[in-house]
């Protein structure tokens, strides 16, 4: 076959040049444009020529334009977006961090002080029976007096490069201090027992995707179900890593997007003796775990086609359900007569809701994490709930290649005040671009510590405070991180090299690399550059291998 000629001869190419950034500050490039005026002006007219033969025949040039151009706007003239992890705000946007126009994110007040624009509540009287229940079982076993918080802001070990995907839930083990679980997006179970550190394992027949959500049995401690998004429930033995399936949406397999179902919301009611799963469309699924098996139908609880991302029973009355999803909403219901539409609260919100919690002690708060960089509490699930007690500016907007933030309880805290969340936006260190994690008391909205370490480069969206230690576990990336208080008495010196292990092969790059440098390479974390790694704290790192701030 004889190769085959273009016809039609190649459109012209225009350039656009930016001549502001095209100016050299040299005398002699001066010189040479001065005299080389006249032939650009000739050339100039040429382009022009052809440009008019071009149009005459019918062929439009191509013009490639090289001005700066907003990310944001799509605007020429200024830079807006992403630098690595600085944010440049757009002056035709409204600010980054708390969504109003007339200021920009770097002078935006909300990011100068977390408790701005934040009153408490006054208490919502409803002289109800449930609220005269409330006072007489509940209020008295809340201390009126704050206790002292207790922060783990230092780093005492790490699994580095852990998962092969980034990190999505952790859970700590129910009987045994030091064993914590952790699920990521390839769908590995991850068992980690930190006071070894070298001791761990990860099962990687569990799931086939993402895992989403994972709680442990009340009948045993060494059984913990989990759910994914290949739609499928499963019971894991911790001890030996067999799985069996308990419920699967998708057995035909793959049949197209409009028809594969993944769950994401999951929590267990004990009493019942069921496991609650939520999936894409919208619907609730009951797996009872006496006999592994689903039961009664799929119910509707949020608009249909959109993701319930969350799952919550009361810790004080398991019959009620709190559910949050992608149609802007958080809503209650009554487990024992749930049905289309019979929800008790629906709790608006401007954007998707991240995840929903109730109060781990009295049951009677609702701490909600949204898309729009707020923190939402209700005080009294008995009172007013048209609209939330306090709003708490926070940066969390971002969801693209990380695991969703998510402001969880302190378990501990027996005045229901305490919660942690990791950090968005990042803050200049002595040179260094971080991503802290922040506890907030959110009666107040007070910023109660920032924690971050110099070597944690990127961004920890997935954090879990210890149900009976002063232990925090996070996770970033792939790696896994265990922060406890710093000891007043004790001398601040540099971490043991021998409770950071690093999982690679070659020991020699092992030795080398830092523990908060890695980064997903198929998904996490783009918005990092991978070259850009923190080196001017050389000196700082002899004395402490952490920096953290915490405001009283």
């Amino acid at each position: 076959m004889p190769p085959r000629t273009r016809r039609m001869p190649f459109p012209n190419v225009v350039i656009e040049r930016d001549t502001d950034s095209e100016q050299s500050s040299s005398e002699e490039d001066e010189e040479e444009e001065e005299e080389e005026d006249e032939p650009a002006v000739l050339v100039e007219s040429e382009n022009e020529e052809k440009v008019d033969e071009a149009k005459k025949k019918g062929k439009a040039p191509i013009t490639i334009s090289l001005k700066k151009v907003c990310k944001v706007c799509k605007k020429p003239g200024h830079e807006a977006g992403f630098k690595g992890a600085t944010y440049i705000d757009c002056p035709m946007k409204p600010c980054f961090l708390c969504k109003m126009p007339g200021h920009t994110t770097v002078t935006c007040p909300h990011r100068v002080a977390t408790e701005y624009g934040v009153i408490p509540a006054k208490r919502k009287n409803t002289r109800n029976a449930l609220e005269y229940a409330f006072e007489r079982q509940i209020r008295p076993r809340i201390p009126p007096i704050k206790p002292a918080y207790v922060i783990p802001d230092q780093v005492s070990c790490a699994v580095i490069r852990y998962h092969s995907r980034r990190v999505t839930c952790l859970e700590f083990h129910p009987t045994n201090n030091n064993i914590l679980l952790s699920g990521d997006k390839k769908g590995q179970l991850g068992v980690w027992d930190f006071r070894k550190v070298y001791e761990k394992v990860v099962y990687g027949n569990v799931h086939s995707c993402i895992l989403n959500n994972m709680k442990f049995s009340p009948a045993s401690d060494g059984t913990v179900y989990a759910a994914s998004s290949d739609g499928t429930v499963s019971c894991t033995d911790v001890e030996t890593g067999i799985a069996l399936s308990l419920m699967n949406l998708n057995p035909d397999g793959w049949q197209g997007p409009s028809t594969w179902r993944m769950l994401y919301g999951m929590d267990i009611n004990a009493e019942k003796g069921a496991v609650l799963v939520a999936d894409n469309f919208g619907f609730l699924y009951l797996v009872d775990t006496r006999s592994n098996n689903r039961t009664g139908k799929p119910i509707l609880i949020h608009k249909k086609g959109s993701k319930v991302v969350g799952l919550h029973c009361n810790p004080v009355q398991p019959d009620l359900l709190l559910s949050c999803g992608n149609d802007h909403f958080a809503r209650i219901w009554d487990i024992r007569r749930i049905e289309d539409g019979s929800s008790i609260y629906d709790l608006a919100h401007s954007r998707v809701v991240n995840s929903a919690y109730f109060s781990p002690v009295s049951g009677s708060k609702i701490l909600t994490t949204s898309q729009d960089n707020r923190l939402c509490i209700w005080d009294s699930i008995f009172g007013n709930m048209d609209s939330p007690s306090r709003e708490i500016v926070h940066s969390h907007d971002f969801n693209r290649y990380l695991t969703p933030f998510r402001a969880e309880w302190d378990p501990k805290d027996p005045s229901e005040s305490l919660a942690v969340i990791g950090r968005y936006i990042s803050e200049n260190y002595n040179g260094a671009a971080l991503h802290p994690i922040d506890f907030i008391d959110i009666s107040t909205g007070q910023l109660v510590a920032e924690i971050m370490d110099p070597n944690i480069t990127t961004i920890t969206p997935v954090n879990k405070l210890h149900p009976r230690d002063d232990v925090l576990a996070s996770g970033s990336s792939r790696s896994l991180f265990i922060w406890r208080p710093k000891e007043k008495s004790e001398p601040v010196e540099q971490m043991d090299v021998g409770k950071i292990f690093v999982c690679d092969r070659d020991d020699k790059k092992r030795r080398k690399r830092k523990f908060g440098g890695e980064s997903d390479d198929s998904d996490d974390d783009k918005s990092i550059p991978k070259g850009k790694r923190f080196k001017s704290q050389k000196k700082s790192q002899s004395k402490s291998s952490l920096s953290a701030k915490v405001r009283h």
